[in-house]
């Protein structure tokens, strides 16, 4: 097996690595791999060619973090992102590393409260995280200054480029400090791209990461809505009720990895553990187990998992969300190989679901939504097995050691009462609705509301009755969500909560066919 970098060995503090071993980060991903270091260590500005969902939040964010100082009174970097989406998660992720340093955080983009965000940045922040359209509003309200910002991060700039931004990014780099180091990540290397380091960028070094397909074919995904207290209720049902249950259940930390197996275990399940504090003898004692199906449930972190050659899987897991969206496809392809079809079930916590939707955008999936099995399904699926091992035991066995026994039972009482004891001996725990715990349901985060283009307008016979019936057309949805719908000429806007505004762009996504879809995400320019 290849040699695993930990990030350890690329120079970050003991802080920032307690930060990252609690969010279950053990090895980078190549385009931290190598930006890191150049960032710690160095002051050229950098170009980093990486596609999206290969983790550049943390390449960028980490040594940011590291560097700036404590809470200062002025904006010490400035991260410009072309969607409030990718905005808002840049800021979360940058948070969950700061550890319990004072430093600020703030996001701006459009739909969000102005006058919140005039306050908080008269209150100083440290980290600017926005979109340009906004940035440049703040910028000329002089309610933004960037002439002591150290750090200028344009993330996903041929993005903002496809979106009619270039004027506004080299506004705003005209409005930061001559001397700040200068970061571009863009999956792409198009000429305004060069165009704007050849201008704005002093000496550069270019990252490049090699562009790997982020699909998986034969693999049916699903997602579980489940809070955290109920994760391990849900995962005992869903190898319950399958038949031949042979899978990978992936944790974020080692410590999650050791409780869920050993939780498993207690309950009887034939599972095992892996992470990276397990030996090298263990591993190969383990997998050696995995592979003749000793055990058929294998609890793992990422790394851990890395290089199994094992193709005939029926599940993957998500116990835990996994880094990012390239983390996500690595897993769950480890089943669906071999042209054998395999599922993959996501749980997913209330706070989590505007990441789900991240994964599945990003690597051009559809995961959908399916409900924890029942209770009293599980008991039933039990049931028909015992039967099924009855029936074959009684074709099949020889009993001349048991029959003294039996004609014994049978003197005690009525024939179908002594079965019943038997049955109830050996199984009462598990076909008792009693002796299982209760999963009770969750309501995912449905904060937010996101802004729809629809490419028909008046001139399509569209008003505003015709435009809710074109989308209830192919989406259950109720009519008094869609709100502050404006039709127009050629074109249209209409605003829903997120959670039916991403179930709308999936359903429109799949009737496009090769062409640009009719309903996409209104960019901060036109709506």
């Amino acid at each position: 097996m290849e040699k695993m970098i930990k990030f350890k060995e690329l120079g970050l503090s003991e802080n920032i690595l307690k930060a990252l071993e609690k969010k279950g980060f053990e090895e980078p991903t190549p385009i931290q791999e190598k930006t890191i270091p150049l960032l710690l260590s160095g002051t050229k500005d950098i170009i980093g060619q990486a596609q999206t969902g290969t983790g550049k939040t943390a390449a960028f964010g980490l040594p940011i973090l590291e560097k700036i100082k404590q809470h200062q009174k002025y904006v010490q970097a400035i991260i410009v992102a072309p969607t409030r989406e990718l905005a808002i998660q840049v800021a979360d992720e940058m948070n969950s590393f700061k550890t319990d340093r004072k430093i600020k955080i703030a996001t701006v983009y459009g739909g969000q409260s102005i006058s919140q965000q005039l306050r908080r940045l008269r209150e100083g922040v440290d980290i600017v995280v926005g979109t340009p359209g906004r940035i440049i509003d703040h910028l000329n309200r002089k309610s933004l200054k960037l002439d002591r910002a150290q750090y200028v991060v344009l993330d996903e700039a041929d993005e903002m480029l496809n979106m009619g931004f270039r004027e506004d990014i080299e506004n705003i780099l005209t409005h930061a400090h001559e001397d700040r180091q200068m970061l571009l990540f863009s999956a792409t290397m198009p000429p305004e791209i060069l165009a704007i380091a050849k201008r704005f960028m002093g000496e550069y070094d270019i990252v490049r990461v090699k562009k790997q397909q982020l699909t998986t074919n034969l693999t049916d995904q699903i997602y579980f809505e489940v809070s955290r207290n109920d994760k391990f209720e849900a995962l005992s049902r869903i190898v319950d009720i399958e038949t031949e249950f042979y899978g990978i259940v992936f944790c974020r930390t080692k410590v999650d990895v050791d409780t869920v197996a050993s939780r498993l275990i207690e309950r009887g399940y034939d599972s095992d553990a892996l992470h990276g504090d397990v030996s090298q003898h263990q591993r190969e004692r383990i997998l050696r187990k995995f592979k003749s199906k000793q055990i058929n449930v294998l609890v793992a972190t990422d790394v851990a998992a890395r290089g199994l050659d094992i193709n005939d899987l029926t599940h993957v897991i998500n116990y835990s969300l996994p880094q990012d969206p390239e983390s996500y496809v690595h897993r769950i392809g480890r089943t669906g190989r071999a042209g054998k079809e395999g599922t993959a079930i996501t749980f997913v916590t209330p706070d989590e679901y505007r990441k789900l939707m991240y994964i599945q955008r990003i690597a051009k999936t559809d995961i959908r939504k399916e409900q924890i099995p029942d209770v009293h399904d599980i008991i039933e699926i039990k049931k028909n097995r015992i039967m099924e091992e009855l029936r074959f035991s009684i074709e099949n066995g020889r009993f001349d050691a048991y029959r003294e026994m039996a004609q014994n039972l049978m003197e005690l009482g009525d024939p179908e009462d002594v079965l019943c004891a038997i049955l109830k001996s050996n199984y009462k725990d598990e076909l008792e609705a009693k002796n299982y715990n209760k999963i009770r349901k969750v309501q995912l985060e449905n904060k937010g509301k996101t802004r729809l283009f629809i490419a028909l307008g008046k001139e399509n016979g569209m008003n505003v009755k015709k435009l809710i019936a074109f989308i209830q057309n192919e989406v259950k949805i109720e009519s008094k969500l869609i709100r502050d719908i404006k039709v127009l000429e050629s074109f249209s806007f209409v605003t829903l909560p997120f959670r039916e505004a991403e179930v709308v762009l999936a359903a429109f996504k799949k009737k496009k066919k090769g062409r640009k879809s009719i309903v996409e995400k209104a960019n901060v320019k036109r709506k």
